[in-house]
């Protein structure tokens, strides 16, 4: 069975995961049971508190992607093929300096049917471990960019509508304030 993927509203959602020490089996089952919930649904990132856990982990998936988009990992170009779906552990990301920022707009498996425009780095670093505890060094730009950032956000707790202006936000808050009350209904049901 998969794992129920947490809607907004849910406390779970603004925690600061733990970082990860240990690379185990129950790790490795976290991190594949995350992609296939992912992948069910047609989501390219799954964080962690997304299924309900605390934890420094995300999962990343864009080899359907059709967007244009560059990486270089450990100084190479590998095919995407070859290393997605990726398994994030304890992920810190930077922006690339003189790049500027680019909105586009976001969607997130935690808010179904809402999405809105999101400024974010159009380059970014991460250093990261894979779920074998392996560090690792990516250079990205577009939508993979984009993607890791905003799973490294639910990491610390931050939601993809924290980093809206007032305005967009504004226009989605109905949409907002019925699925939180449809999450709350739904925890309170047996």
């Amino acid at each position: 069975m998969s794992l129920r993927i947490v809607h907004y509203d849910e406390s779970i959602l603004r925690k600061k995961g733990e970082k990860i020490v240990s690379f185990d089996a129950a790790l490795a089952k976290l991190a594949s049971d995350m992609i296939l919930a992912m992948q069910e649904v047609g989501g390219i990132g799954l964080a962690a508190q997304q299924v309900g856990v605390a934890r420094q982990l995300c999962v990343v998936d864009l080899r359907r992607s059709e967007d244009g988009f560059a990486w270089e990992l450990d100084g190479r170009h590998p095919p995407r093929e070859l290393f997605m779906p990726m398994i994030l552990v304890n992920p810190r990301v930077t922006a690339a300096v003189g790049i500027p920022d680019t909105v586009h707009e976001e969607g997130c498996l935690s808010f179904p049917n809402i999405r809105g425009d999101v400024e974010r780095p159009e380059e970014i670093t991460v250093r990261y471990q894979d779920g074998q505890g392996v560090p690792h060094v990516l250079t990205c730009n577009g939508l993979l960019a984009r993607c890791i950032q905003h799973e490294v956000d639910h990491l610390q707790g931050k939601l993809f509508i924290d980093r809206m202006e007032r305005k967009a936000r504004a226009a989605l808050e109905p949409a907002i304030k019925a699925l939180a009350k449809q999450t709350r209904a739904e925890a309170n049901t047996p």
